[in-house]
């Protein structure tokens, strides 16, 4: 090849890849544009036709005795005109969204219909509000939003704060979940349904450890926003030949602190909180930078008892926590039970 033909194609190639990256910066920006008018039209048709339906149901026109009857005929109807998508469970769906959002309607575009399908079964408005708020801050999936749902975030965050009152619930529903200071990311309990270990089933520290690397990205969704992950069993040297090692090590980028875990496959002990605080010690002392904030220490245990936690961490840092881990999605009537215990304790 020439010199003349190698400036040649160096230069063509040059000029089609100007062309390109201009050409795929619209076609990007343009199916985002898309994608997000599709969705906005597609939620608001779905919105429109709840109230129609909701609005001849009130007016009589759709009597109760045959509504369902008159809802069959309707889907299978708009079935055979538009294809799928408008099945009976979807007519109901629609129908339920209006009456959910009729009084505030849905932000429009930044939520997808599969979103609300969820969404709409959350009878209670400040509970329905704050996962709505949480779905866009933190761009969750539907399959996210199923699992935050299921294994019942919002009653765990409030029973988390141990002060849970109405302002707080308020705010909850308001702004979705707020990072300020350590006690926000803490949840009560933690819930690692996705390792697939039965209750009761004997495991090692270890062996759950592992599993909890195994499921990072998992792990991560549990634990919250802003958390990167660090290290596992990170050795910590002290007097230059005793070994000590953090089960878990994380960095919270909003709190800009190191988060450290310990597991315990039983009950909180007064001597686990000695141990994290010298783990804490060590980190602030030697590890952090001057602008990083205080180490958090979290000590995730199967069980806990108020008052020995109260004496034991008496003194303390506050910025030493234990919480409670289980294997499977929470009792979500018996959470509901404690959330309206403790307003009611704040109401006296």
């Amino acid at each position: 090849m020439t010199k003349n033909t190698t400036e040649k194609f160096k230069t063509n190639t040059k000029i089609v890849n100007d062309l390109f990256n201009q050409i795929e910066k619209i076609i990007v920006t343009n199916k985002a544009i898309m994608s997000y008018q599709i969705n906005n039209t597609l939620v608001n048709t779905y919105f429109n036709i709840g109230k129609i339906i909701i609005e001849n149901e009130q007016n009589g026109k759709i009597r109760a005795e045959y509504g369902k009857e008159i809802l069959m005929n309707l889907s299978k109807k708009l079935t055979n005109r538009y294809g799928t998508g408008f099945s009976l469970s979807a007519i109901y769906n629609m129908r339920l969204f209006y009456i959910r959002y009729k009084n505030f309607q849905p932000l429009a575009g930044n939520l997808s219909w599969s979103h609300y399908c969820y969404l709409i079964y959350i009878e209670d408005d400040d509970e329905r509000s704050f996962y709505e708020k949480e779905c866009i801050n933190s761009h969750w999936s539907k399959r996210e939003l199923k699992r935050q749902i299921d294994s019942s975030l919002f009653q765990r965050l409030l029973l988390s704060k141990g002060n849970t009152n109405k302002e707080k619930v308020l705010e909850l529903a308001k702004k979705g979940q707020t990072i300020s200071n350590p006690t926000d990311i803490l949840k009560e309990p933690y819930v690692f349904e996705f390792l697939g270990i039965k209750e009761g089933k004997p495991i090692l520290e270890s062996d759950l450890e592992r599993s909890l690397i195994g499921h990072l990205s998992s792990f991560l969704m549990e634990l919250g926003k802003g958390f990167m992950y660090v290290g596992n069993q990170v050795r910590i040297t002290l007097d230059n030949n005793t070994h000590y090692y953090v089960d878990l090590v994380f960095y919270n980028k909003i709190l800009r602190s190191y988060v450290l875990i310990d597991l315990k496959m039983d009950d909180m002990k007064p001597e686990y909180i000695g141990q994290m605080n010298m783990y804490i010690n060590y980190y602030n002392n030697e590890i952090r930078d001057e602008v990083d904030s205080e180490t958090i220490g979290i000590i995730l245990c199967r069980g806990k008892k108020e008052i020995t936690m109260e004496y034991a961490l008496g003194g303390l840092s506050n910025r030493l926590f234990a919480s409670t881990y289980t294997y499977y999605l929470p009792n979500k009537e018996e959470l509901i039970h404690e959330v309206e215990k403790v307003l009611n304790k704040e109401n006296m």
